[in-house]
């Protein structure tokens, strides 16, 4: 592959050579990826959308719900920095079908969990895949889609982890009503079984891996710091949501578990267009105050979901707010850790913005869950809110700062 930053390489796919440039070569790619990032995380929504039939089947509580999400991005986090400096070593095919597999053995251990324990595990494994997601992915594009064509196909990819949010909560909800949650579980491990042999037969192949030392960074600098302080503090929020917005529905707002589960459907498809929509946008000179917008965004969505104790349809609102806003920010960080990286960096600066990201996704629920075990929503959702917010203004303080040294090289 050639890394060089602005050249145009072909993409193979296994069954011969198109030119990069070509929107229909960009396709096999780009469903590829696409299915990579909503397997990396795709544990962790459907324990959210089918965390009504845990609690009532496996005994679990609120607050150990809250522990698997900790569980889950908290390994992801730490082992985040290193993953991408495998990345950049061993190249993103590798890392790929590694990424698959791993999911698939994560999914079936979660379908096979006797108790709490076990459950706990199978989820710190399921952090792997998420720690190798974007730094693999996205090195995929550098390595092999023009700089024009770039931030469509990463939106698409990113739109992945809300694909993931959309079968979790309407398909596989759907599927457990009829052979349970395990089956559901077991489903999604052989689909991802399948996905790691399509990954194997397409990708091109990788170079030679590198044999210097592995050296993982785990102090980012400059725009990659305030990325992933924004990240951290949009993933708080974001994990909050995600984790317990369908127990939210069916233990407050009265709702039926498939109907709480389409809430998680509801917010993945309003993922899915604004992180392609929002990606697309995100171009030099503008993209820098769009996490900004979009966590202001966000705290509107949080204030509806508390709003949603009194007027119960304004959940499916803010469920659609979350989607088009929250979880778009972390695809425009994406795409501005793309823009400016380095080729034989980008796994790593991925990497470390992806941290951010589980940390926060490791933080907010288990906060988020104390107040849903003592039945306060309405605080968790304001708690939700403030985490927003704060997100909001290390964005809009770094594009400000990132303007004031623009116009300093202008002059």
């Amino acid at each position: 592959m050639n890394q060089q930053r602005g050249t145009e390489t072909p993409v193979r796919t296994g069954r011969g050579t198109s030119a990069a440039p070509a929107a229909r070569a960009d396709r096999p790619l780009t469903a590829l990826l696409t299915c990579a990032m909503a397997f990396s995380m795709l544990q962790l929504f459907l324990l959210g959308a089918l965390s009504p039939r845990l609690v009532d089947e496996l005994g679990i509580s609120p607050s150990v719900l809250g522990l698997t999400t900790t569980i889950g991005f908290g390994t992801a986090a730490v082992l985040s920095p290193v993953g991408g400096r495998i990345v950049d070593r061993v190249g993103p095919r590798r890392s790929l079908v590694a990424l698959l597999f791993v999911s698939a053995g994560a999914l079936a251990l979660i379908a096979a969990a006797p108790g709490t324990g076990f459950l706990l595990g199978a989820v710190a494994l399921g952090g792997l895949p998420q720690a190798l997601a974007n730094p693999a992915t996205n090195k995929a594009i550098l390595a092999a889609v023009v700089p024009a064509r770039r931030g469509w196909v990463t939106g698409m990819k990113q739109s992945g982890v809300q694909l993931g949010a959309f079968v979790a909560g309407l398909p596989l909800a759907a599927l457990a009503s009829g052979v349970g949650w395990r089956g559901a579980l077991w489903t999604a491990s052989g689909t991802a079984l399948a996905v790691a042999v399509w990954a194997m037969r397409a990708l091109p192949s990788d170079p030679p891996a590198k044999g210097a030392p592995l050296r993982a960074s785990l102090v980012p600098q400059g725009a990659i710091a305030w990325l992933a302080g924004c990240s951290l503090l949009l993933g708080c929020g974001i994990a909050s949501v995600n984790t317990y917005l369908a127990l939210f529905g069916a233990q407050e707002l009265g709702m039926s578990p498939s109907t709480a589960g389409a809430l998680v459907a509801v917010l993945g498809v309003a993922g899915i267009a604004g992180r392609v929509g929002w990606s697309k946008a995100a171009r030099p000179g503008r993209a820098e105050w769009l996490p900004g917008w979009l966590a202001a965004g966000a705290v509107g969505a949080a204030l509806l979901l508390a709003g949603a104790l009194l007027v119960h349809p304004l959940a499916w609102v803010a469920a659609t707010a979350v989607g088009v806003f929250a979880v778009s920010g972390n695809a425009v960080s994406m795409v501005l850790v793309m823009q400016r990286a380095a080729p034989d960096r980008a796994g790593q600066e991925s990497a470390l913005v992806s941290a951010g990201f589980f940390a926060g996704f490791a933080i907010g629920p288990p906060v988020f869950g104390a107040l849903a075990q003592a039945g306060h929503y309405g605080p968790g959702w304001l708690l939700v809110a403030a985490e927003f917010a704060a997100a909001c203004a290390v964005a809009f303080v770094w594009a400000a700062q990132e303007r004031r040294q623009r116009t300093a090289v202008q002059a």
